[in-house]
């Protein structure tokens, strides 16, 4: 069979991380131990990172690599591709990259790019995604967003409904419990713990989760569907008592949980749905009864419907940290495991729609 990696035949892929956020400090782990990658660098953004090992930083034994500042430095190491888990993206930093022609993954807030266009051009008034089609094709490099856990949704829902014959509608629903996700500015942008009868929450809910959107779009895009529109729908639940989470306070009547959806429509039918039930306590008004798992369904001919369960490795404690650790590494999984496609892949964005199967296949253990 001919190679389907040529350019990196015989060699693990460079990488360049971004980031030492929840993501990025389990990614480093990560790809230490992943057969087809090779750390060569970390950016951080705060000055008490910069300078120190990168193991030391996210809590793991020294690796020998120091962290930098610079995004010189970023290019002077000429990695393959630069893996960004940052929360929200760093425009600046993209276009330089991708002009010096090394490739970008990114866990942060992209996957097609619908509604960074719609909702954040950028402060000179350039539309976003024409900004990284342009860089990547200076540079002749590629740049994939997984948008987070969208990542992972959408590409189940797109394989569920190969076995279908007529389908009607497609819905994907995460369904879990957000408590572990330690992560104050993200829910503070949600939302949540704001009073939620104020009724700017719900919007700020909506901007907050625009992603989701995107991967409506993507689903759309790979079912060969064109859709009219993508509605936002949902509902906020009130937190019936003073919740403290440790890391997070919840006042009484504070956003505390919320279930919404991204609705893909076609003559004011609704076709493709992703839908999330996040709850951050039970205590809340109305509470949803939260299933820990996506849930996939395809209307159509034959009916399906899965469930798919992500829990800890036998031996791993089933506590609240091991938890956010699986949050963490099945957001930022998606991403490494296809960067040597993204490398094969064509200059410019591209979305998981242009990417082979092989693309979302994971590792065994060498």
């Amino acid at each position: 069979m001919a190679d389907p990696y040529p350019s990196t035949s015989g060699r693990r892929v460079r990488i360049f991380q971004v980031a030492t956020g929840n993501v990025g400090t389990e990614m480093i782990g990560r790809i230490q131990r992943h057969p087809d990658l090779e750390l060569v660098g970390l950016h951080c953004y705060t000055a008490d990172k910069i300078g120190r090992d990168a193991g030391e930083i996210v809590g793991i034994d020294p690796i020998g690599l120091v962290a930098t500042g610079t995004i010189e430095e970023i290019i002077d190491a000429a990695p393959d591709c630069v893996t960004f888990h940052g929360v929200w993206p760093d425009f600046e930093l993209y276009e330089r990259v991708l002009e010096a022609g090394i490739d970008i993954v990114t866990t942060a807030d992209q996957v097609t790019g619908h509604h960074r266009d719609k909702n954040h051009p950028l402060p000179d008034g350039r539309v976003p995604t024409e900004v990284l089609e342009a860089a990547c094709q200076r540079g002749g490099s590629t740049f994939y967003g997984t948008g987070m856990n969208p990542g992972l949704a959408q590409v189940l829902s797109i394989v569920h409904t190969s076995d279908v014959a007529d389908i009607e509608k497609v819905t994907c629903i995460e369904s879990v419990d957000v408590s572990c996700h330690h992560s104050v500015d993200t829910w503070v942008n949600c939302g949540f713990g704001a009073p939620a009868d104020d009724p700017e929450q719900l919007r700020k809910l909506e901007l907050g989760t625009t992603v989701f959107g995107d991967g409506v779009h993507l689903m759309a895009d790979a079912l060969g569907l064109e859709l009219d529109s993508v509605d936002f729908e949902g509902e906020l639940g009130a937190c019936t008592e003073d919740v403290d989470l440790g890391w997070f306070r919840l006042p009484k009547g504070s956003v505390g949980g919320a279930a919404f959806r991204y609705v893909g429509k076609v003559g004011g039918v609704p076709r493709v749905v992703l839908g999330l039930e996040w709850q951050m306590t039970p205590k809340t008004e109305p509470s949803w009864d939260v299933k820990g798992c996506y849930i996939t369904q395809i209307d159509g001919d034959p009916i399906v419907y899965s469930k798919h369960m992500i829990i800890p490795r036998p031996g791993t404690p089933f506590d609240a940290d091991a938890f956010a650790a699986i949050g963490m590494t099945v957001t930022g999984m998606p991403a490494l495991n296809a960067i040597r496609a993204v490398v094969e892949a064509r200059p410019g964005l591209i979305t998981s729609a242009d990417l082979p199967l092989r693309a979302f296949g994971g590792r065994f253990r060498a």
